[in-house]
């Protein structure tokens, strides 16, 4: 039997993790005959070429398509569609979903997917309308968390067509979480997010002014892209509260794994989430998590069992919570073994990869 052809349309910006999930979606798909995948990028123009030469040179079946406009981004995938010829085309993420359906309409694609990665985002009226619009010719409406489908189902998303598929990670890289016993690590912070809106920096550093003041001085590394407009007044903030000696702005870092496994304490500072990557990375690494409590994150950590959720941003409450898995090891290192064990039994990739695959097969006939 052939294989089902599956064709994956994300962001070429790689700072978020729908270009993550679609990667691994379609190296999933290359490890076994059932699909054949394509994963389609839109061009960004600050994005790094070097990740597309990564992908490249490990087998990725990659193509690029025009992003200077929503008409030549359409237009591009259409020509890319009609070469390929699809049995389902998956567009992840805004506003790709949008000008990757129509793609998909146009090109007459069997069966689309339309996979949103967030609680929020940046829906005007108009494109909210596209949206209901295309999702009446959309086959399946995918949250990566159930916090976001019940957000697709509150903007008028069909439920019998609306799904939830929880994101997961590889788990092979924290393999050797056990080796790193919680009392022997760094006693410190490590928050793994890009710097944008989204994330709640700002919150995290001012509740380590608190702890500063409550005489605990834990380092703390930040670990993640993003844009000088967004980095640069978290930098004079740290400056500002006497703290910069203790922060340190890693950047983009290949080494998260080890970042992790070597401290205490994961945490996420955000306003909102989709199926925050990061904060399950923590959990597999064996660290004490902390989070904010948006959906997303409460989906994830169960309070005080395998992580802790404070309030958005609240520097005490996040002060409170720090200072609790600091001043309490013992305690702590409960916790962060609890939420190493959650991490291996119900976030790891190989079961998100299957539901997808599942999804896929079923909606070309062969489930």
């Amino acid at each position: 039997m052939t294989p089902v052809r599956v064709l994956h349309f994300v962001t070429g910006g790689f700072s978020g993790g729908a270009t993550q999930v679609a990667v691994q979606l379609v190296n999933a798909a290359r490890e076994g005959d059932a699909i054949e995948p394509l994963l389609v990028l839109r061009r960004k123009r600050h994005a790094d070429p070097s990740r597309i030469v990564e992908l490249r040179k490990a087998g990725v079946p990659l193509e690029l398509v025009a992003g200077w406009s929503h008409a030549a981004t359409i237009s591009a995938l259409v020509s890319v569609c009609k070469r390929f010829k699809p049995d389902v085309l998956v567009a992840h993420g805004f506003s790709e979903h949008l000008w990757g359906r129509y793609a998909g309409l146009l090109a007459k694609v069997p069966h689309l997917v339309h996979v949103e990665h967030n609680t929020r985002e940046r829906y005007t009226a108009w494109r909210r309308a596209q949206a209901r619009w295309l999702a009446r010719r959309t086959d399946r409406i995918v949250g990566c968390s159930e916090g976001v489908r019940q957000a697709l189902l509150a903007m008028g998303m069909p439920a019998e067509r609306t799904i939830a598929i929880p994101n997961g990670v590889r788990l092979e890289p924290f393999a050797d979480a056990d080796a790193h016993p919680f009392t022997q690590r760094i006693p410190g912070i490590v928050m793994v997010a890009r710097f944008s809106k989204q994330k709640d920096h700002a919150t995290v550093l001012r509740a380590l002014a608190l702890l500063r003041a409550r005489g605990l001085s834990p380092p703390l590394l930040f670990a993640g892209g993003g844009k000088d407009l967004h980095r640069k007044p978290l930098e004079r903030l740290a400056d500002e509260l006497g703290i910069a000696a203790q922060v340190r702005f890693l950047g983009v870092v290949r080494n998260v794994p080890e970042l992790l496994m070597t401290h205490q304490l994961a945490v996420l500072g955000t306003h909102y989430e989709g199926m925050p990557l990061a904060l399950l990375e923590g959990m597999a690494a064996g660290c004490a998590v902390v989070g904010s409590a948006v959906p997303g994150v409460r989906e994830v950590l169960e309070d005080g069992v395998d992580g802790l959720l404070v309030a958005e941003s609240d520097p005490v409450a996040m002060a409170d919570a720090l200072e609790r898995v600091l001043r309490d090891p013992g305690r702590a290192a409960r916790m962060a073994a609890t939420a190493r064990q959650v991490a291996l039994q119900r976030h790891g990739r190989a079961l998100m990869n299957r539901r997808y695959e599942d999804l896929f097969l079923s909606l070309a006939g062969r489930g």
